[in-house]
C-alpha cells in the first residue's frame, strides 16, 4: 500500500483508507471514496497541489491531503 502524495504522474490505484479523521469526511465530499479509482494528472513544478481523476472529474489536492490517503496501486 502507498500513499495517493508518494505516485508519479500518471499512475493510479484504487483508495484504500485515510490516515487522518479530521479530514476524512471533506474527502469524502469531493469523491475521494474507499473503492474509487484515482489517478494523478499533474504535480506542479514545486510539488504542491497535485491534480488527480477521481469520481469522473479533476480534483486538485495538497500534498498534505494527498499524503492522508492510502492506495493500493495498478499499473496502467
Amino acid at each position: 500500500m502507498k500513499r495517493l502524495s508518494e505516485l508519479e504522474a500518471g499512475e493510479q490505484g484504487i483508495i484504500n483508507s485515510f490516515e487522518k479523521d479530521e479530514i476524512f469526511i471533506k474527502l469524502m465530499e469531493m469523491g475521494c471514496i474507499p473503492g474509487e479509482s484515482v489517478k494523478v494528472e499533474q504535480i506542479a513544478p514545486l510539488g504542491d497541489p497535485i491534480s488527480i481523476s477521481v469520481s469522473g472529474y479533476t480534483l486538485s489536492l495538497r500534498l498534505s491531503e494527498a499524503n492522508s490517503i492510502f492506495i493500493e496501486p495498478d499499473n496502467p
